[in-house]
């Protein structure tokens, strides 16, 4: 697309430090932020606003490989979805994929969400890109009547309005707070077309030899998201599996692969929570409940002596545990 325009493809990669050869290596994988670099640097450079919509439009499903072979063969989209957030890891690391809650709170809508986690911007021509293939993708598994209401893009337009609106096929809302495609709720209990699960287990093996990486990671991702998050009341795993950009069923099979549970890990970072505010300040005892979530000190006391064998009380008076 690049070199139609008439840029000098191989510069803008050496540019956004691409490793020399990575245009000629399907295989080679890069850093999305070196992608989004090229993207944004030729959009502006070659006067194409653009750029991340027509790089769209030349990208089918077969760009995703063994991941392509899992979709066109699922027997559900919801099955093609979960898939897709699960695996999505192989062809870009911080991008994630998750079925919200309608942002607008319409009945009988619900949001696919496209993106990096929660907090992270995404620069416009890469999320163009982005977005415009997921809708594309849709639109190849169950055809272009998938039941499509709006498309929510976080940033301003990069291009003409109605460049959107003719490629989505649907008003598109632009500064929204993330990227989503509105569609009917019932989308994802359509059953797709299936097809031979003999090699949708093969490329699912395939996929689960890349996984092991990312699944050591989860862990310390949620602890990490649980202990922002504690006293807020955001730590149910639904709210816990937002901020990571995944369903809670991806969460839970994620953990469950690395040995744990969602109860267990929140379990454990209240421990440690309580545990350093009992011994490192004079907080009183309901005040440090809340904080952790336990609601007041009756309860802190209970869980107290199931993680330590004693009060918090006597935690506080002996400062060991």
């Amino acid at each position: 697309m690049i070199e139609e325009l008439g840029g000098d493809a191989e510069g803008f990669a050496h540019r956004c430090a691409l490793p020399k050869g990575a245009l000629d290596n399907d295989e080679l994988l890069v850093q999305d932020t070196a992608i989004a670099a090229i993207l944004e640097t030729a959009a502006r450079e070659l006067d194409c606003p653009d750029l991340g919509l027509r790089v769209a439009m030349r990208q089918d499903l077969s760009m995703l490989g063994p991941l392509a072979l899992v979709l066109l063969n699922s027997p559900s989209v919801a099955d093609a979805l979960d898939c897709t957030s699960k695996y999505l890891f192989v062809h870009a690391r911080n991008l994630g994929l998750a079925l919200v809650p309608d942002p607008r709170g319409a009945h009988g809508v619900l949001g696919i969400r496209y993106g990096y986690p929660p907090g992270v911007q995404a620069p416009p021509q890469s999320m163009d890109m982005g977005l415009l293939f997921l809708h594309r993708a849709l639109t190849s598994l169950i055809g272009p009547r998938y039941g499509l209401r709006t498309v929510e893009i976080p940033h301003a337009p990069a291009a003409p309005t109605t460049r959107y609106h003719e490629l989505f096929g649907a008003n598109v809302h632009f500064r929204q707070p993330a990227a989503v495609l509105r569609v009917s709720s019932d989308l994802v209990q359509r059953p797709l077309a299936g097809g031979d699960q003999i090699v949708r287990q093969l490329a699912l093996a395939h996929l689960e030899s890349q996984a092991p990486e990312v699944r050591r990671a989860v862990t310390g991702k949620t602890r990490a998201a649980l202990a922002q998050s504690l006293g807020t009341g955001a730590t149910t795993v639904d709210a816990v599996a937002r901020l990571l950009a995944m369903s809670s069923r991806t969460l839970q099979r994620h953990l469950a692969a690395e040995g744990t549970t969602f109860a267990a890990v929140l379990d454990a970072v209240r421990r440690e929570r309580a545990a350093s505010l009992l011994i490192q300040t004079d907080l009183p005892i309901a005040q440090i409940a809340s904080i952790v979530g336990l609601g007041d000190a009756a309860t802190l006391s209970r869980y107290a002596r199931r993680w330590w064998h004693t009060t918090a009380q006597k935690v506080r008076m002996t400062k060991t545990v």
